[in-house]
């Protein structure tokens, strides 16, 4: 789904002009009516898929782009990763519902202006927008305090590559074959990721790896 809409000329010449990306059908709408109300900002196209943003912006030329950072068809993040280099005068504000540290880090890497939790006040989101339209960035202070707090993942690429194996189900054998390594090299790496992660075996090693966000390659 692709909305384009016409600026409303009655808002002034200085109208900060806005894509918004949100896969809820309700949640975007409530976005598009409080952003509206706004005397200086303008939602100016509106899309539900992650693929659809690029080809959103080239038509709508906005200043910010406001992404939910889970859409289907292609992640917010990914988007909006390519959206800078694509259309580099729109900036991007993130949106979440999960706070997850690792999330705040890949947001931050990839040096997107802005990253909120999707329930903030309208008032708060709003101020954010002018920031960001304004060459700032704008990061929630709790994203800011988890992403701070949470520990470097201890585990080597390798590591991660087997454990993320195991948690999609594969035994070792089947691991093995994968990344042509012996049978007994997997099982090694697995007792040394429950030995890193200090936990009680495999399965917790997959539940902590898991809430910490090192498994997840779009979250």
């Amino acid at each position: 789904m692709l909305r384009l809409f016409e600026a409303r000329t009655s808002k002034g010449t200085n109208v900060i002009r806005v894509l918004l990306a949100e896969d809820m059908h309700l949640v975007r709408g409530a976005l598009v009516a409080l952003l509206n109300l706004e005397p200086d900002i303008e939602v100016v196209a509106e899309v539900a898929e992650g693929d659809k943003i690029v080809p959103a912006a080239r038509a709508s030329n906005p200043d910010v782009a406001i992404i939910d950072i889970d859409l289907p068809g292609k992640d917010g993040l990914t988007a909006a990763t390519e959206l800078q280099v694509e259309v580099p005068t729109c900036r991007t504000l993130m949106l979440t519902s999960l706070g997850r540290p690792a999330t705040v880090r890949r947001a931050l890497a990839a040096k997107v202006n802005g990253f909120m939790l999707k329930d903030a006040p309208a008032d708060k989101l709003a101020n954010a927008v002018r920031q960001i339209a304004a060459g700032e960035r704008v990061v929630d202070s709790q994203l800011a305090l988890a992403a701070w707090d949470m520990p470097d993942c201890p585990l080597t690429d390798r590591e991660t590559e087997i454990l993320r194996l195991a948690a999609d189900g594969h035994d070792a054998g089947q691991i093995a074959g994968k990344l042509f390594l012996s049978p007994g090299t997997v099982r090694n790496y697995l007792a040394s990721i429950v030995t890193k992660l200090g936990a009680r075996n495999r399965v917790d090693a997959i539940r902590i790896a898991r809430e910490a966000g090192w498994l997840s390659s779009s979250s």
